[in-house]
């Protein structure tokens, strides 16, 4: 005993209407078909739930417990079937997203604003992360991606590269290094480092005793002797924070010096610091988007994802310089 949706379709507009042919109207279908919609209902129920007459119909007990039944169960499948719709032609939606808090206060804001231009109506849950729990967050499923530095491979996670970036050194206006026009690493090395806890300050320290960046598609720098120079240089962090923007604050202060990347630029100009590029050797640091294996995507999501690859590949970008100089 399988009604189909056509036949409640049928009987429901039927019950209506009250009348075989303005029912077969509102169905846009003929009134004999109408009345064979009906006829098969009511042998796939083995009871009739219409009574006809030559004037009117008249819904038997049988109907009249099905009608609100079969009315409602019809009402939330079209609400729900519109609701894909929706989602599907980007009318209505939700994009969850984790990234790095430094990334959610500088780099994403103006990703989301361009994409509100274009896409109003669907919304963007930003949660901004320590850094090591953003790949936490897409495997829990709290976000539908994310956003982040290069880390271990880890199981049921996909990565797509999204950009790669050098580092470049912040420091205070006045400081004894600011009228340079760039700088190398050992000049740093005079200087108290703030540097940030965990994979950070440990991937910088190892591709610095490699003398290029990491083995993953950073930058080596051509000049053999600058490599050897950089192996032989010890950098010890004078202060090891958890937020960058906290390094900042402590730059700002003359606490020391901080190196990060080109995207961080509005909150160091915010701090009223100086960027300059490292050189001798470029390093740099490869940023992915981060999904769950074998997920699919929202249509929300996936668009998101497509629109942010263009966007930071759009030579216009307002973030600035988002590929290496090398």
């Amino acid at each position: 005993m399988n009604p189909t949706l056509r036949q409640m379709r049928a009987f429901v507009a039927l019950a209506k209407t009250g009348n075989f042919t303005l029912a077969a109207q509102y169905m846009h279908v003929t009134q004999s078909a109408l009345s064979g919609l009906i006829k098969e209902l009511e042998q796939t129920l083995g009871v009739r739930v219409v009574d006809r007459s030559t004037r009117r119909i008249a819904l038997t007990e049988t109907g009249n417990e099905l009608y609100p039944l079969f009315s409602q169960m019809i009402d939330d499948l079209d609400r729900a079937l519109a609701n894909i719709a929706d989602q599907a032609q980007l009318r209505k939606g939700i994009v969850r997203v984790a990234v790095p808090q430094l990334m959610a206060c500088t780099l994403l804001p103006q990703v989301i604003a361009a994409w509100r231009t274009r896409y109003p109506d669907i919304g963007i849950s930003l949660s901004d992360s320590p850094v090591e729990a953003v790949t936490t967050r897409v495997l829990s499923g709290e976000t539908d991606f994310g956003i982040g530095p290069e880390r271990d491979s880890a199981p049921q996670l996909e990565a797509r590269e999204l950009m790669e970036m050098p580092f470049e050194a912040v420091l205070p206006p006045d400081h004894a290094l600011a009228k340079r026009r760039r700088l190398g690493w050992s000049d740093l090395a005079a200087h108290p480092l703030i540097t940030l806890r965990g994979q950070f300050t440990e991937r910088l320290l190892a591709d610095m005793g490699r003398g290029s960046s990491s083995g993953n598609g950073g930058a080596v720098d051509t000049q053999a002797g600058n490599a050897d120079a950089l192996r032989e240089l010890t950098l010890r962090p004078a202060h090891e924070v958890t937020y960058m923007t906290t390094a900042l604050a402590m730059v700002a202060s003359g606490l020391g010096v901080t190196v990060c990347m080109p995207y961080a630029a509005p909150l160091v100009r915010l701090h009223g610091l100086r960027m300059l590029p490292l050189d001798a050797p470029v390093l740099t640091r490869r940023f992915f988007v981060y999904t769950r294996e074998q997920r699919s995507l929202s249509p929300a999501a996936a668009a998101f994802i497509a629109f942010l690859f263009d966007w930071v590949g759009a030579a216009d970008n307002p973030a600035g310089a988002l590929r290496p100089r090398v």
